[in-house]
């Protein structure tokens, strides 16, 4: 845009000096010729009025289209704010529910593994009351084998007694 700007500066610059080194040949009066009539006229001095005229004009449409341009961009930027403003409001929202879904699910999780404890302790409490009624049952087993081996020596030891003591001698 400098660039532009300096070219257009230097073009103005080059019009005002051949402007003013040719002022006499611009206002030296000539015949102009108006269609219906004929006026007498510096010709120069109204094509520089002309080309000056236009050149504000051009001025005025640039101004103009670099303002609608800036407006533009205004809103577009405004337009662009708010709806990065949804789309984080839309995130957060996302995150509060991602948040509630996981509380909830971690919420479910404790209670199944309350739940499956309970299960498991019971389940265990089950095992050491049968482990103990076997064992219970192996102990009195037990205690009855030793009983019957008792009187079994007892009775033997008995007979042992009345007959005396064994001179069996056998080969």
């Amino acid at each position: 845009m400098r660039t532009r700007t300096l070219l257009l500066l230097l073009a103005l610059i080059g019009i005002a000096v051949f402007a003013a080194v040719n002022w006499t040949a611009i206002t030296t009066p000539t015949t102009l010729s108006l269609v219906v009539t004929t006026v007498e006229a510096p010709i120069g001095l109204i094509m520089l009025s002309l080309a000056t005229l236009l050149t504000v004009l051009f001025l005025v449409f640039v101004a103009y289209l670099q303002t609608t341009v800036i407006l533009e961009a205004r809103r577009h930027t405004h337009e662009l704010q708010e709806q990065r403003q949804l789309a984080d409001q839309a995130e957060a929202s996302r995150f509060t529910q991602l948040r509630g879904f996981l509380e909830t699910e971690l919420r479910k999780l404790g209670e199944q593994s309350v739940e499956s404890r309970a299960t498991v302790v019971a389940r265990l409490d089950q095992i050491e009351q049968s482990l103990r009624a076997e064992v219970e049952q192996a102990g009195n087993t037990l205690s009855a084998y030793i009983g019957e081996l008792e009187d079994r020596l007892e009775s033997k030891a008995g007979d042992r007694s009345r007959t005396g003591p064994s001179t069996d001698r056998s080969p």
